[in-house]
């Protein structure tokens, strides 16, 4: 079947339900169609290999030669030659795994998927498909497995792969039980283990992961990049494990992930709050790592595929086993007005106790501190904490990690006497600990409660009361979307990449200079304090911790708050009485700063803003702002909504030092909301609406109109209208309502 039949097979859903009912590798026939996809699902694949097999290969990306290898099997005339991939292709892949250099563990995943789709095949040459073999059975799969002592280039390897984040532990242990799965009898060099006991190793593993999941949900929280990083495994499990009980538990963890993306997508945006996220990937829904794979499943938006290489939508269409619950689907598409609250990962507490010595609460559910939960709290970066830093010590001196995985807390090695009992250095870490406490967890993950309205024409997300005054690596606190591309957060930046009062070079990269944060768009130089009521938020900004301290560069905010508010995504932006107004076809925001602001121009471009201003800046340390989202369903146009905002009463009152910490707590505000009703809130006063407080911490797992369940839950019953789906983790149940019969 040759591109330009694919394009033909692409507009009729009876002739894409034929052509689609077999396996990778098998020929079309009308009789075969023992796939567990429906035609909808099937027919979405076509369309994203229809576009992406337009592009030629590329051999030296995994991904994309994945993606050829998959347009062969389900097309007649569509072949990729043998050799098409170079022996050489991947030669800095081999040397990047060897080097134990980090992001290798996603190497070896996708060549993990390469080898259970279309091992042998002549595209790859017998000799390249022994490389990467070999490049898997020497691979270290967890950071207590030794180094391997292994010299490349007149070098002596360092590992500096990082294991712990969640979605990293996930891709490392799906990786090893592939491999172990694939490779049963051969020895594995950096352990001596046999293939068979690194399966076994990492299934145990992995069902725990996959049980903290289903019961507490993601530490990366809705999160644009990561979830991505969760998602390619859990569909390889699915395909792949011989194990039943895995392959069922990563498919209703699938199925969660699948409904969270579900409930805050606005028109292809994953546009919520994100537990971590980088301006490369949130300033605009194509930039979202998870965008092609949404709009195969969603249908989304009108906008086309954004790559022809994602990993993702690559493993989406060539999976024959995992098939989305219509219901998720339908809540996909569902704009009918409606608000989710959710609760998820473990509570844990940064602040440092009175008296060193002083007993640490037990930890929650059952988990303790030690080293059995390790990848639990390690996964929420919990490491610098008070009651994981006993646990940090000796697990980073036993493995050696100061050098490079932790080197950002060796300093700390230098401060106190780490050879002595693990009292010892508490007791001598405790006055470091109290004086720099706000900073030293710039990427903990902890406990958060997300609020998100969602209406047919906008969407306003936020993380409730989150960390409040403290810096934060990659937190995106809020967002309000109204299209892929009209969306408006605020931030407090940490850093500015020129010299006070100069402009930032064209040529400039946000990408390569932003990515870690906290940055200029990236992460929160400090995070503000959120309360949200339905489509109203109040965002008030005060730094709990001084600018620098010890001069270290790394931990500071600037005098300023910003909003990015891109006026050339909009159809109209207006400014009036301290408000900025957007408008993007029926849906409505308008963004309130108390301190004045400016457009800050002159810059290199988020996402195609050409020359239209996106930076609206407010000098100060300290500032209020308001968002309220509308759309034409709820006022008679724009106009309207932009009026009674601007009449609206609004007082706001400065704030010394509330909490006697040597800080002030901004400001107090009182705004009469022409929808909600009178809004109050500070940084220590509850979210208060017409007297009434609205929680911001959320006991719900999930609350909202399609799902109800209680925090710590092992079941989940999904409803929309007539669709349903049914997760028991404690039965492994998993059932759902099949798409409706076509008319």
């Amino acid at each position: 079947m040759g591109m330009q039949r694919l394009h033909a097979l692409a507009a009729s859903p009876v002739l894409l339900a034929w052509a689609l009912a077999c396996s990778p590798g098998e020929s079309p026939s009308p009789e075969n169609d023992s796939t567990a996809l429906e035609p909808w699902q099937r027919a979405r694949q076509v369309d994203y290999l229809a576009f992406a097999c337009d592009e030629a290969l590329d051999p030296a990306s995994q991904s994309q030669v994945l993606i050829h290898l998959t347009c062969e099997a389900r097309m007649d005339d569509f072949e990729l030659p043998a050799g098409a991939v170079p022996d050489d292709a991947w030669d800095p892949i081999f040397d990047k795994m060897s080097r134990l250099r980090d992001t290798s563990d996603f190497n070896a995943l996708r060549f993990l998927a390469l080898v259970y789709a279309y091992d042998g095949h002549p595209a790859i040459s017998e000799s390249l498909w022994g490389r990467i073999e070999a490049s898997l059975l020497s691979f270290k799969y967890w950071f207590s497995d030794p180094t391997p002592a292994r010299v490349v280039d007149g070098a002596e390897v360092v590992d500096g792969m990082w294991y712990w984040t969640e979605n990293h532990e996930l891709v490392f242990r799906t990786a090893e039980y592939l491999a172990g799965q694939r490779y049963p009898e051969a020895v594995f060099e950096v352990t001596g283990l046999s293939g068979a006991e690194h399966r076994d190793r990492a299934r145990e593993a992995l069902l725990t992961w996959l049980d903290h999941r289903a019961r507490w949900g993601f530490a990366e929280w809705h999160s644009d990049v990561y979830y991505d990083l969760d998602l390619q495994p859990l569909l390889m499990l699915v395909e792949w494990a011989d194990d039943e009980e895995l392959s069922t538990r990563a498919a209703m963890v699938l199925d969660l992930l699948w409904l969270d993306i579900a409930l805050h997508l606005q028109r292809g945006n994953s546009g919520a709050t994100h537990g971590r996220s980088y301006i490369k990937d949130k300033g605009a829904a194509p930039l979202n790592d998870i965008f092609d794979g949404n709009k195969l499943l969603f249908e989304d938006t009108e906008l086309p595929w954004s790559s022809p290489i994602s990993q993702l939508a690559g493993l989406l269409s060539l999976t024959t086993t995992y098939s989305l619950p219509w219901v998720i689907r339908e809540i996909a598409a569902d704009g009918e007005p409606m608000v989710d609250r959710e609760r998820m990962n473990l509570p844990i507490d940064e602040r440092p106790p009175e008296d060193w010595d002083s007993p640490i609460e037990p930890a929650p559910y059952g988990l303790t501190y030690g080293e059995a939960d390790l990848p639990q709290w390690w996964a929420m970066n919990a490491y610098s904490t008070w009651p994981l830093f006993p646990l940090t010590f000796e697990v980073a001196g036993r493995e050696g990690l100061w050098e490079n995985q932790l080197s950002s807390l060796a300093v700390l090695t230098e401060l106190v006497d780490v050879n002595q009992a693990p009292e010892a250095i508490m007791e001598d870490l405790h006055p470091i600990y109290e004086a720099f406490w706000q900073v030293l967890n710039v990427v903990l993950l902890k406990e958060v409660s997300t609020t998100t309205y969602r209406t047919d024409a906008v969407m306003l997300s936020s993380a409730q009361d989150y960390r409040k005054g403290l810096i934060a690596n990659q937190i995106h606190p809020w967002q309000a979307t109204l299209d892929e591309t009209a969306i408006v957060f605020t931030q407090q930046p940490a850093f500015l990449p020129v010299a006070d009062g100069e402009p930032i070079p064209t040529d400039f990269s946000w990408r390569e200079v932003d990515e870690p944060g906290p940055g200029y768009w990236t992460g929160e130089g400090s995070l503000p304090r959120i309360g949200q009521t339905d489509n109203v938020a109040v965002i008030l900004y005060a730094p709990h911790y001084p600018a620098m301290p010890l001069g270290i560069e790394a931990y500071n905010y600037l005098d300023e708050t910003h909003a990015y508010f891109p006026q050339a995504h909009f159809d109209e932006v207006v400014q009036e009485g301290g408000w900025t107004f957007g408008r993007k076809g029926d849906g409505y925001v308008g963004l309130y700063s108390h301190n004045p602001t400016t457009w800050r121009t002159g810059q290199p471009e988020v996402y195609e803003n050409g020359d239209l201003p996106f930076d609206l800046v407010a000098a100060g340390t300290e500032n209020a702002w308001i968002v309220e989202v509308g759309d034409a369903t709820t006022w008679a146009d724009f106009a309207a909504f932009r009026a009674a905002l601007v009449a609206a009463q609004l007082v706001i009152t400065p704030l010394a030092d509330q909490g006697s910490d040597g800080f002030d707590d901004g400001f107090e505000v009182a705004y009469t909301s022409p929808s909600r009703g009178l809004v109050e809130f500070s940084w220590e006063a509850p979210l208060e609406v017409d007297g009434v407080e609205i929680p911001l911490r959320h006991e719900a797992r999930f609350d909202n109109p399609f799902v109800s369940a209680p925090f710590d839950a092992r079941r989940y019953e999904v409803t929309r209208g007539e669709a349903t789906l049914t997760l028991d983790f404690d039965s492994a149940e998993r059932s759902a309502t099949p798409a409706p019969a076509a008319e």
